[in-house]
């Protein structure tokens, strides 16, 4: 059994019997107790399940403001929808840019998509291709890293020579306030 940073649980089939056993009765047991091991950062997640931004936000804004950056993308996604507050393409940009800087790699290629589209900031292809690079170089999951690599290779249709190289160096030269 690995499990991944996304929270993701991955078992083998080779499992055993007894270690399925073992395996479902820890996950039961678990699962009796999650309201008490619930906390701020989950109790968001149910609240943006049952459509509740304002209690999302409320969950999310304390934990984003001590950096945390899932908390952090998640504030940048419901500014750029519109969910739970007005629809401010400038903050989502704020908060993506403060995850992105820790590493976090979603928030890296949603900062590309915004600078690419000029939302939240004038347009700017030398940033979008630095933030898709590094977040092609950065995501585990492999259906985001293709998505990653093909935007970043989609950029280099809309730049000159010399910018490519000036995004190729800012991404190497990237390195996470984490």
């Amino acid at each position: 059994m690995a499990v991944y940073s996304r929270g993701v649980v991955v078992v083998g089939e080779a499992m055993t019997h007894r270690a399925n056993f073992f395996l479902v009765r820890s996950v039961l047991a678990l699962a009796m107790f999650r309201p008490a091991i619930a906390g701020p950062l989950e109790d968001g997640y149910a609240a943006y399940r049952n459509s509740d931004y304002a209690a999302a936000m409320n969950y999310w804004r304390p934990l984003a403001e001590q950096n945390n950056a899932v908390a952090q993308v998640n504030l940048g996604l419901m500014y750029r929808k519109g969910l739970g507050v007005p629809q401010d393409n400038m903050q989502a940009l704020v908060w993506y840019r403060k995850a992105a800087d820790q590493g976090n790699d979603i928030a890296q290629l949603r900062l590309s998509l915004m600078y690419e589209g000029g939302l939240g900031a004038p347009q700017d292809y030398v940033q979008a291709r630095m933030w898709a690079n590094i977040a092609a170089s950065l995501v585990p999951d492999a259906k985001y890293r293709a998505t990653a690599v093909l935007f970043r290779d989609f950029l280099v249709t809309k730049m000159t020579p010399a910018q490519i190289a000036e995004a190729q160096r800012l991404a190497t030269e990237w390195k996470p306030t984490k």
